[in-house]
């Protein structure tokens, strides 16, 4: 049976859980009250970013990453993994069997080894943390993406060593200790993609994630992917759809089993004037299996400049209730920040709506 809750520091919370992008510990444009007040109880973390930019020093001081952003919800933190094909991959980084070095300016470099990744998410005290992993590049033929899947399983291997190392240290029983997610990787290639899963439940983790690039070619995700692994990951562990965020694909994969995801996509989109709304005239009336559940939409357009509705009226977030589409758009015009910050967490509340959905969809 398929886990239906996911526990944290402070209690469990029920699954499918939606961990928007706190990437160096902060949620772009908002603050950690305001992501509660969404009704978001989780967030993510970027290991390379926090390694870089914030360092072991202040961590130890505050004695995790909950304390230094005030956050008393779920954390995840994650490995590093993407900015292995973001960045080293394409700026001149170097991946090899040891580890990740980036070249971030000819003063600077940073090599980021599956031990070093597990150490740093240890010190961020999160309720999952997650093993480096080597992104297959999209479009990667069957030996490159081979390449990536043999890297992956052995850093997942020396991450997996290294956890049950600091747990024993640290004395860590399996009621304190987070979650371990390994992350299948392999790309487009099935076959790879079932190798991959098959060697990393011989190593043995708490949870499975989709890696890599989820989208086909022509644009469309690849559900053929996820299906994959969701038949060869057995029903107890978690799947976790890692970056994976528009609306209707995770109403599709959590129809699958996966219970998981994070993205950037609300929070970037809401600073890019691209609000997500339900066509639902209420929350009571979404119904988030209908064909169309939900359109985007733009307040820079011309139609909006003297509107004095709200963005939705199937949303009760800060945005909906006290200002009106006008408002929203006068604020964009003049570039004030208060645009941004009521844009995300209108956007946030959208998601925070789509998970009590599909947690009352599932028995």
């Amino acid at each position: 049976m398929r886990k239906k809750f996911f526990k944290y520091r402070d209690g469990k919370l029920k699954l499918p859980l939606f961990f928007p992008d706190a990437t160096r510990a902060v949620v772009r444009t908002i603050d950690s009250r305001d992501i509660k007040k969404v009704g978001i109880e989780s967030i993510l973390v970027n290991t390379y970013h926090l390694y870089t930019d914030l360092g072991k020093r202040v961590l130890k001081k505050f004695g995790g990453i909950r304390e230094f952003m005030n956050w008393n919800g779920a954390v995840i933190s994650d490995s590093g993994g993407f900015q292995v094909m973001s960045l080293a991959k394409k700026y001149n980084g170097k991946v090899t069997d040891e580890g990740v070095f980036f070249n971030l300016s000819r003063k600077k470099k940073v090599k980021l080894t599956p031990e070093k990744s597990i150490q740093f998410q240890m010190l961020l005290k999160p309720d999952m943390a997650v093993v480096l992993d080597d992104f297959t590049m999209p479009g990667a033929d069957i030996k490159k993406a081979k390449e990536t899947v043999d890297r992956t399983v052995l850093w997942a291997k020396k991450c997996k060593d290294e956890f049950e190392r600091i747990c024993e240290k640290e004395e860590l029983d399996k009621d304190k200790r987070p979650y371990l997610l390994g992350v299948v990787q392999g790309g487009d290639h099935l076959k790879l993609r079932k190798e991959c899963a098959e060697r990393l439940l011989e190593i043995g983790f708490d949870g499975y994630g989709y890696g890599g690039w989820p989208l086909k070619e022509s644009g469309e995700f690849n559900y053929d992917v996820a299906r994959r692994i969701k038949k060869d990951i057995p029903d107890e562990y978690f799947l976790y759809g890692l970056g994976i965020g528009k609306p209707d694909e995770i109403v599709n994969l959590v129809s699958m089993g996966y219970g998981i995801f994070d993205c950037v996509l609300p929070t970037r989109d809401a600073r890019h004037k691209r609000l997500y709304v339900y066509t639902a005239k209420s929350i009571d009336g979404i119904d988030v299996n209908e064909d169309g559940f939900y359109k985007y939409y733009s307040p820079q357009k011309q139609m909006h400049y003297h509107a004095d509705e709200p963005v939705s009226t199937a949303c009760d977030c800060l945005l909906c209730t006290d200002y009106s589409r006008a408002y929203l758009n006068h604020l964009f015009k003049i570039k004030d920040l208060s645009a941004l910050r009521l844009a995300t967490i209108h956007n946030l509340r959208f998601y925070a709506i789509l998970m009590e959905k599909l947690r009352e969809g599932i028995k």
